[in-house]
C-alpha cells in the first residue's frame, strides 16, 4: 500500500482546539514507550473518546514510537496526541534521525517475532505516512484515526 501524502503538524495545529493537542518529549528509550501509551490512553478518556477509538490509537501509538526508540539512533523523541475539528485523532511520532524514512510494512514470516508493527498501523489507520519534522529535522510519522466523529466537540 502507497503511503499518502504527508500532513505535518502545522496543519494539524489549524485543524484542531489548542486544548485538544497534546505533546510529550520523551527520552528514547524502551520504557518512555510505555509512558507515552499511558499519558495518551489517560488523554483519549478524558476526552470521552469510544473506547475501540482509544484502543486503536494507543496501539498504533506504541508502534510508532517504538519504531522511533528500535530503529533510530535519536536520543529523544517527541509524540503528538490530537483530536481535528472533524473527528479525527491525528498522531504523530517525530525522531531525530537525520535519514529520510520510507516506510514500508514488512511481510514477515509465521515464525518471525517482530515486523508486524506497520502492517497493524497500516491496518488501523485511515491515513498515516512520514515526512521531515519541522520540530527536530528528523522524520515525523504520522496516522489519523477516525471513529470519534459522533462525539468530536
Amino acid at each position: 500500500m502507497p503511503l499518502a501524502a504527508s500532513y505535518p503538524s502545522p496543519q494539524l495545529l489549524r485543524t484542531a482546539a489548542p486544548d485538544r493537542v497534546h505533546w510529550l518529549e520523551l527520552p528514547a528509550r524502551r520504557e518512555s514507550v510505555g509512558a507515552a501509551r499511558a499519558a495518551t490512553a489517560e488523554l483519549l478518556r478524558a476526552w470521552e473518546l469510544p473506547e475501540e477509538t482509544g484502543q486503536d490509537t494507543v496501539l498504533v501509538l506504541s508502534e510508532l514510537a517504538t519504531n522511533a526508540v528500535r530503529h533510530t539512533p535519536s536520543a529523544q523523541f517527541l509524540c503528538c496526541v490530537g483530536l481535528t475539528t472533524d473527528g479525527l485523532v491525528h498522531l504523530e511520532v517525530h525522531d531525530h534521525d537525520p535519514a529520510p524514512h520510507s516506510l514500508i510494512p514488512r511481510r514477515p514470516g509465521l515464525d518471525d517475532e517482530g515486523g508486524r508493527g506497520l502492517l497493524l498501523v497500516q491496518h488501523l489507520a485511515d491515513r498515516w505516512g512520514v515526512a521531515r519534522s519541522v520540530f527536530t529535522g528528523g522524520n515525523a510519522v504520522w496516522a489519523r484515526l477516525g471513529g470519534c466523529r459522533s462525539t468530536a466537540r
